[in-house]
């Protein structure tokens, strides 16, 4: 299968961005993905074939099971089925680094990961300055308290790299190598017995006067599981003025791009009106000892399964959103199960009305 490029859901009104994900989640590459495994195509508008796609893609493609991602089992696939699954990781964005769409942010972002990930982002992020983008407020490296793993910190002794014990260790140290030499400038945090409470905050001044922060995030349910994603995403717009005139640069891995650049739309896009732009590390480029592991089919069918929750959150959102909007409008409270109609939005970009936390019931979880 060749197919070309399928665009991720773009900022700006909440329409446009609802007609992203419908054009996403419905894309040639998604089809043939399902039709690989033995989906067949379900009727319905986008809410509807979000749910189905989440429950599909847990029975087919979710090799984790609740482990990290780095333990996940890798799948027995039949070769002409792992060609299509790489084939639709080319086409939905998920190999190959993409330029940064412009020369100037407010904000550039870095995500945290598996250790070798934290440090290659830093130095990735330092590589974008170097190269012309110009950040006229803050890099900030967002993260957590995630204990590493044994193979981790093996990996990072292997390339000279010692101390690390957590994932904002890791991404600490990438900072201050990559954009040595810097000053701290400030710093404060809580740690206690338990990680998924704790958080830090590390300021940098750099030689040339920009700011770098490395943040870890407190998980929103300690008690349930670590900081994810928009944990951090929201941790740091916390401490930031964000505003609509505000473009925001988010750098990641390309596999993770979906579903993180999703994930920065409900969490910093929606509520603040920023404007966001994800790209994933180039894995060609030389960055230290610690190349870009080489990523297997089953891989990209877990991020894909990724996407498609990102998305079905973000469409959970939207429709929160619309049907906000139209109470402030009407001044009227939310219409009863017996008399529900559908606005011309929900009928042109497959936005329901619905009932409870989530759509159809069920909890959404970043990964």
């Amino acid at each position: 299968m060749s197919a070309a490029h399928v665009p991720l859901p773009p900022g700006g009104p909440p329409h446009a961005v609802a007609a992203g994900v419908d054009r996403w989640v419905t894309a040639e590459p998604v089809r043939d993905l399902v039709h690989a495994f033995g989906g067949r195509w379900p009727a319905g508008g986008t809410g509807a074939l979000l749910h189905w796609l989440d429950e599909f893609t847990a029975r087919h493609w979710d090799f984790r099971a609740g482990r990290e991602r780095h333990e996940a089992a890798e799948p027995d696939l039949h070769p002409h089925v792992a060609d299509r699954v790489l084939a639709a990781a080319r086409a939905l964005g998920m190999v190959h680094a993409a330029r940064a769409p412009r020369r100037t942010y407010r904000h550039l972002l870095v995500l945290g990961g598996l250790a070798h990930a934290c440090v290659r982002r830093a130095g990735y992020a330092a590589h974008l300055l170097r190269a012309g983008v110009e950040v006229t407020g803050e890099v900030a490296v967002l993260g957590s308290f995630r204990p590493l793993g044994p193979a981790e910190r093996r990996t990072l002794a292997d390339a000279g790299i010692h101390g690390c014990r957590t994932e904002v260790d890791a991404l600490d140290q990438g900072v201050r190598t990559a954009f040595a030499p810097v000053t701290l400038v400030d710093q404060a945090g809580h740690t206690g017995a338990d990680p998924h409470a704790s958080w830090s905050v590390r300021s940098y001044r750099t030689a040339d006067d920009t700011t770098v922060r490395v943040l870890a995030a407190p998980s929103g349910e300690p008690a349930v599981r670590r900081a994810h994603t928009a944990d951090t995403q929201r941790f740091w717009a916390g401490r930031v003025t964000l505003s609509a005139a505000d473009r925001v640069l988010m750098v990641t891995a390309p596999i993770y791009v979906p579903f993180q650049h999703c994930d920065a739309l409900r969490t910093l896009a929606l509520p603040y009106g920023c404007g966001i732009d994800t790209i994933g590390v180039d894995p060609t480029l030389d960055l230290g000892p610690l190349p870009e592991p080489t990523l297997t089919p089953g891989r990209y069918l877990q991020e894909v399964r990724s996407a498609v929750r990102a998305m079905r959150a973000l469409h959970a959102e939207l429709v929160d959103h619309h049907r906000s909007t139209r109470q402030r409008a009407t001044g009227c409270e939310e219409p009863t199960r017996g008399n529900r109609r559908a606005s011309a939005l929900d009928t042109e970009r497959g936005l329901r009305w619905r009932a409870g936390p989530r759509p159809w019931g069920t909890p959404y979880t970043p990964c």
